[in-house]
């Protein structure tokens, strides 16, 4: 019986204690696993600790008269993956949580709406991808404009190249809060750079934070600083393509050292900062020469009228491969003509900034590109695609 008068049955507090068991383990929270419990004098104290009884889980009782930093200190000693409290220490389990936060989410990506909901709910960090960059650098500026992206501390960005003008602008626009790291879920090394090292090495990755980089050429051997060949980590960590032996055997280091690859190919500069040249998959030979796709991708998604493009080599008689690009452009074309006329338009456009041998050849447009949730694109669908139509394999 509690001061105020009310009194609980042993079944309520058992059906009381069933049912936080039930909401602990369904957090995900399982047996042996640590809770800390801060409440006052309060009358459902009782049907706290029966519940994480149920539940199988420790459970640490807090004083309500401890201070914040002794708060965070217990909670962090003990290992809580869960915090209880009641609604007079809420304001002091806000202060110490300090790992909880809101988060948005949005089903689809749509470039004003996100802008929106930043505004909205003064969103301090988000995660994107440079497909994101772009769609929100094509609104108009007055669109761009209209919305406060003030609250922004942190946004970063990684699963796909970022072009260098796409960024620049990124930064212009929204100030030094854009990181970008560059990892596998493979594990075996880290690089990470924020906006100022970027300034300073416009189109880095950044430099490695986890593992030792080393760029090496078809035979294994390290290259100089300024030369493109395949991006290796030495960090120790192993790791093993599901049923894939071949995929293992030709990410490991040709000379044996324990090194590792994603499959990229990139170069070092003179101060240990690592730039991508493009994915080890879908480099075009073309009559004997080397041509790196993202070069010709980050000339043309800057172009006004293109939303999205993919860059890819198809079968050619005489040169064994031809650039081929594949445009989501802002409005489809109504006609063979204007297609003709917009074609035209891209190719001069990619030949005023690269080497004619870099650019493509033909452009293909679709409504949209395939491209999974997180913005990585599927280019290996489309090149799949034209080397089937062609009668060729790859």
């Amino acid at each position: 019986m509690a001061s105020t008068g009310k009194v609980v049955t042993y079944k309520e507090l058992d059906d009381a204690a069933n049912r936080l068991s039930n909401l602990l383990r369904s957090a995900g929270l399982e047996v042996g696993d640590h809770v800390a419990i801060c409440m006052e004098n309060h009358e459902r104290y009782m049907e706290v600790i029966w519940g994480c009884h149920y539940a199988g889980l420790i459970y640490t009782a807090c004083s309500s008269r401890l201070t914040s930093d002794e708060l965070t200190y217990i909670i962090n000693d003990c290992g809580a993956k869960a915090f209880i409290t009641s609604k007079y220490k809420a304001d002091q389990a806000a202060a110490v949580h300090f790992i909880g936060a809101t988060s948005v989410i949005m089903e689809h990506f749509d470039a004003e709406e996100y802008l929106k909901l930043i505004e909205r709910y003064k969103v301090t960090h988000s995660q994107l991808v440079p497909t994101m960059f772009v769609r929100m650098l094509k609104l108009p500026a007055d669109v761009r404009k209209r919305y406060d992206t003030s609250s922004l501390q942190c946004a970063i960005h990684a699963a796909a190249p970022c072009p260098v003008e796409v960024k620049r602008q990124m930064i212009e626009w929204w100030g030094p809060v854009i990181h970008e790291y560059y990892a596998g879920t493979e594990g075996n090394g880290f690089v990470y750079c924020n906006s100022e090292m970027w300034l300073s090495h416009p189109g880095t990755v950044g430099k490695a934070i986890q593992g030792v980089v080393h760029i090496c050429d078809e035979n294994g051997d390290e290259v100089p600083s300024g030369e493109s060949g395949t991006v290796f980590f030495d960090s120790g960590t192993v790791f093993e393509y599901h049923n894939d032996p071949e995929k293992t055997k030709s990410s490991r280091d040709p000379k044996g050292r324990g090194w590792s690859t994603l499959g990229d190919v990139g170069y070092l500069d003179a101060d240990g900062f690592l730039y991508l040249t493009d994915r080890k998959a879908f480099m075009i030979i073309s009559g004997g020469v080397n041509i790196y796709p993202q070069e010709s991708e980050n000339v043309l998604i800057n172009h006004p009228k293109v939303v999205d493009v993919a860059v890819f080599g198809v079968p050619n008689d005489e040169f064994g491969e031809e650039v081929k690009a594949v445009v989501q452009p802002v409005t489809m074309p109504a006609s063979d003509d204007e297609a003709r006329t917009l074609e035209r338009e891209l190719i001069a456009f990619c030949r005023s900034q690269l080497a004619d041998l870099k650019c493509p050849r033909s452009v293909d447009f679709r409504p949209d590109l395939p491209r999974h949730p997180t913005g990585k694109l599927y280019k290996r669908l489309l090149k799949d695609e034209y080397w089937k139509a062609a009668g060729r394999s790859i």
